[in-house]
């Protein structure tokens, strides 16, 4: 039921079976906070997201370096893989108003705001937070779930465009609608998450996706139905879209832009497109789950990977677009080539032209996702 609904529609249900709502009001969130007596905290985020060491991969440089200046010790839990998932493992806690036993946590935007929506995080002292106030993109600080960012910082961000092998296709690709073209047929993926999927295809239409209607979502869902019975959807894919198009099954297909960082350093003749109707700009932000112990240093941790030094090592490390603008002439400036030319990269640093078709999509409402979960999923086959 999780997998096919949603852990956020489930929730919905309990609700109008009688079971007491999850909501947690304002003044049930924060516990004491210990910080000034306990320097420490605990992190959890996903793999591989954060710089190591080339000699050593258990050494974390920006981690350690916060480590020596503050002394907070951060007890660093790689233990995210999949929203849902990770919200099954929380979600009976915080609805039950106890500790996760987490100060801090990276989740999705699209997830963070079923957080918000539940009362589930605090709001952060910005006060606190004086890189953030000063740094923090101007594209990504008020999305529609967390208007002025208050709940809410976003860790890395990336966008959802399509990717595609220029040598194989033989052309170009500059548009949504070219994933329809016969050239393609059979060689086409989607992303089969709902979350990821719905809003490059409604930009292809035209819409604007920090407003879309359940009209939009119904067309670009007729609109995949007949392709899949053309045959020119391959299949839905989570990141496995890597290896099939890195293998040549698949020319085009939707994508992240840090994934095709990363295939271009082995296949320089995969391309990253941002189509000229626009793309999803999305991010993985971190929060304080209610009732964490240490919540300021959370806040401070927060805002050091905010200060533009830091924020450029992490970038030149994990390669997907920069909260910080400023990290960007930090990078340019270094002696090393290879990560001078980072800066120039504009899946890291969209440039100003790409800036302008970038959008954050409005999120998918507690209301709204039974039914369009059941919808998509059973296109995708999910």
């Amino acid at each position: 039921m999780l997998r096919t609904l949603g852990t956020g529609a489930l929730l919905g249900g309990l609700a109008g079976c009688g079971v007491p709502a999850a909501y947690v009001p304002p003044g049930e969130r924060a516990a004491a906070d210990l910080s000034a007596a306990e320097k420490r905290l605990t992190w959890a985020n996903w793999p591989l997201y954060i710089d190591t060491d080339d000699s050593d991969e258990t050494r974390r440089p920006t981690l350690e370096a916060f480590e020596e200046r503050t002394g907070i010790s951060v007890e660093y839990v790689e233990e995210i893989n999949d929203n849902d998932e990770f919200f099954g493992k929380i979600s009976p806690a915080l609805m039950n108003h106890q500790r996760t036993g987490r100060d801090l946590i990276v989740i999705s935007d699209w997830m963070c705001a079923r957080f918000v929506r539940l009362g589930w995080v605090q709001e952060m002292d910005r006060a606190r937070q004086p890189n953030v106030a000063e740094y923090l993109d101007p594209l990504l600080r008020s999305p529609a779930f967390d208007p002025g960012r208050k709940f809410t910082v976003p860790w890395q961000s990336g966008i959802t465009g399509i990717a595609y092998n220029r040598r194989r296709l033989g052309r170009e690709i500059r548009r949504v609608s070219e994933l329809w073209a016969g050239d393609l047929k059979g060689r086409v993926t989607l992303l089969s998450g709902l979350d990821e999927a719905f809003a490059l295809l409604m930009q292809g239409n035209g819409v604007d996706i920090t407003r879309w209607t359940a009209d939009d979502f119904h067309t670009v869902c007729d609109q995949v139905e007949r392709q899949v019975r053309k045959g020119q959807i391959r299949r839905f894919t989570g990141n496995d879209y890597i290896k099939d198009l890195s293998s040549g099954d698949v020319l085009a297909c939707q994508a992240y832009s840090g994934d095709v960082i990363q295939l271009q350093a082995d296949d320089p003749d995969i391309r990253f497109v941002v189509p000229e109707e626009g793309a999803e700009l999305w991010s993985e932000s971190l929060m304080v789950p209610d009732l964490a112990r240490h919540k300021t240093n959370a806040e401070r941790l927060i805002d050091y990977y905010y200060e533009p030094e830091v924020a450029a090592e992490l970038a030149a490390w994990v390669n997907y677009v920069c909260p910080v603008p400023a990290a960007q002439d930090v990078l340019a400036s270094s002696d090393d080539e290879e990560t001078a030319a980072l800066a120039e990269d504009p899946l890291i640093f969209p440039d100003a032209a790409m800036r302008r078709r970038l959008a954050i999509a409005r999120d998918i409402t507690a209301g709204e996702r039974v039914e369009f979960a059941k919808r998509w999923n059973a296109i995708a086959g999910l």
